[in-house]
C-alpha cells in the first residue's frame, strides 16, 4: 500500500471514530504522526508523574486503548493502566519514544496534501477553504505543536500518550509483567522462530525493567555433543541439560548463578560469570520452552512471525550462504520442535510479528 493511501485510510477511520473532530484535531493527528512525542518529553520523572496525576483524574474509559497514527507512532490511552500496566512503565515507553524526526516537516506536508484531496472529495466534514487558511497560518508559525479543539475535548475526553509502534505490540506483556512483579519475583521465557525478535524483546525488557536476561544461543551444543542421535531428538540442538543445571535450578533456589556461555569463535565454553538474578529474569531464545525446561517459568510468550517476514529478515541480516543454512537446516528443526512439543499452544501469550 502506498503511503498516501495509508494516510487516506487512517484519516477516514479517525473521522469515523471521532465524527466531531475539528480542523485542529486533524492537524494534531498529522503532527503526532510526523513528529511523534519528542516535543512533549522533558524528563522521565516528569513523564511518570504526569501520567499518574492524569490517570487519577481519569473520568472516561475507552474500549480500544490504541489509536494508530499515520507513521511510526500510536496513541496509548491511559485506560490501559486499568489492565495492570504501571504508570512508570508507560512513562518509560513514552520517554523512550521521543526522538527527533529530521524528515518530519516533509512528511507532515505530504500528509496535509492528502487531507486537501479528501476535503475536495467531500470525505471529511471540513470546508476546504477553512482548512487551507488554517494550514497557511500554521505553516507561517513553523508548524508548532497543536492542542485538541474544545469540541474534541468535551466529546471524547482525550487522555493518552504517544508511543513508538515498536513498543505497542508488547503492551499486553508489559501489563502482565507489571501485575506479577507486584507479588514477587518473576521468570519469563520468550519463544519464537528465527528472526522473530526474541533478542530484541529481551533487550527492550532489560531497558524498561533493568532485568537479568539469559540467551539460549549461549547454550549451543559443544562439538562432542553434535551427534546424529542428538540432532534426531526433538529440540535436541541446544544444551538444555547444562542450561537447566547452570541457570534454571539455581534460579529456582534463589542462588547466585555461575553462567558459562558457549563461545562460537573458539567452539568451547567460556569462563564462568557470576550473576545475581534481579526481580525479573528473562530467558530468550528458541528451545527455551522445551518440555524439560518449561515448568521453571512463571510466564511465557511466543513471538509468531509470518514466513514471508521471517524470510525477508533473515535474507537482510545474513549472507546468502548463511541465510540458506537458516532456511535448509535451522528453521526446519525449529518447526518440528514447535509442532511436536506444541510450543505456541503452551505459551501464556502469543504476539504476532507483523512487520
Amino acid at each position: 500500500m502506498k503511503q498516501s493511501e495509508k494516510t487516506r485510510n487512517l484519516l477516514i477511520k479517525h473521522y469515523q471514530k471521532y465524527p466531531r473532530l475539528q480542523t485542529q484535531d486533524i492537524l494534531k493527528f498529522l503532527y503526532q504522526s510526523a513528529f511523534g512525542c519528542e516535543h512533549l518529553v522533558s524528563s522521565l520523572e516528569m513523564a511518570i508523574n504526569g501520567i499518574r496525576k492524569e490517570y487519577c483524574n481519569l473520568t472516561h474509559d475507552v474500549a480500544e486503548c490504541i489509536d494508530e497514527l499515520d507513521g511510526e507512532y500510536s496513541r496509548v490511552h491511559l485506560s490501559c493502566l486499568n489492565g495492570g500496566l504501571d504508570a512508570e512503565t508507560l512513562g518509560k515507553l513514552f520517554t523512550a519514544s521521543a526522538k527527533v524526526e529530521p524528515e518530519g516537516k516533509k512528511d507532515l506536508e505530504n500528509k496535509l496534501a492528502v487531507v486537501g484531496e479528501l476535503l475536495s472529495e467531500g470525505k471529511l466534514p471540513i470546508a476546504l477553504d477553512e482548512f487551507e487558511k488554517t494550514v497557511l497560518e500554521w505553516k507561517e508559525l513553523g508548524y508548532p505543536s497543536i492542542h485538541h479543539s474544545e469540541v474534541f475535548r468535551e466529546c471524547y475526553h482525550p487522555s493518552y500518550r504517544v508511543v513508538s509502534d515498536r513498543y505497542v505490540p508488547f503492551l499486553p506483556l508489559f501489563s502482565e509483567i507489571d501485575k506479577r512483579l507486584k507479588t514477587g519475583n518473576l521468570v519469563i521465557a520468550i519463544e519464537g522462530g528465527s528472526a522473530s525478535g526474541k533478542s530484541t524483546l529481551g533487550d527492550l525488557l532489560a531497558s524498561v525493567y533493568d532485568c537479568t536476561v539469559f540467551h539460549m544461543d549461549d547454550f549451543f551444543l559443544r562439538p562432542e555433543q553434535r551427534t546424529k542421535e542428538r540432532y534426531a531428538e526433538v529440540g535436541g540442538n541446544v544444551d538444555r541439560e547444562r542450561f537447566l543445571e547452570e541457570v534454571l535450578i539455581p534460579l529456582k533456589n534463589k542462588q547466585t548463578i555461575s553462567y558459562r556461555r558457549f563461545d562460537c569463535s573458539t567452539m568451547a565454553i567460556a569462563t564462568a560469570m557470576e550473576i545475581v538474578p534481579k526481580r525479573l529474569t528473562v530467558i530468550e531464545g528458541a528451545y527455551s520452552m522445551h518440555s524439560e525446561l518449561a515448568e521453571h517459568y512463571d510466564f511465557s510468550v511466543f513471538l509468531d512471525i509470518a514466513p514471508d517476514i521471517q524470510k525477508a529478515r533473515i535474507a537482510k541480516r545474513n549472507s546468502p550462504q548463511m541465510a540458506q543454512r537458516f532456511f535448509n537446516e535451522w528453521i526446519p528443526l525449529e518447526e518440528v520442535y514447535f509442532s511436536q512439543m506444541k510450543v505456541k499452544e503452551r505459551c501464556d501469550l502469543c504476539i504476532s510479528v507483523c512487520k
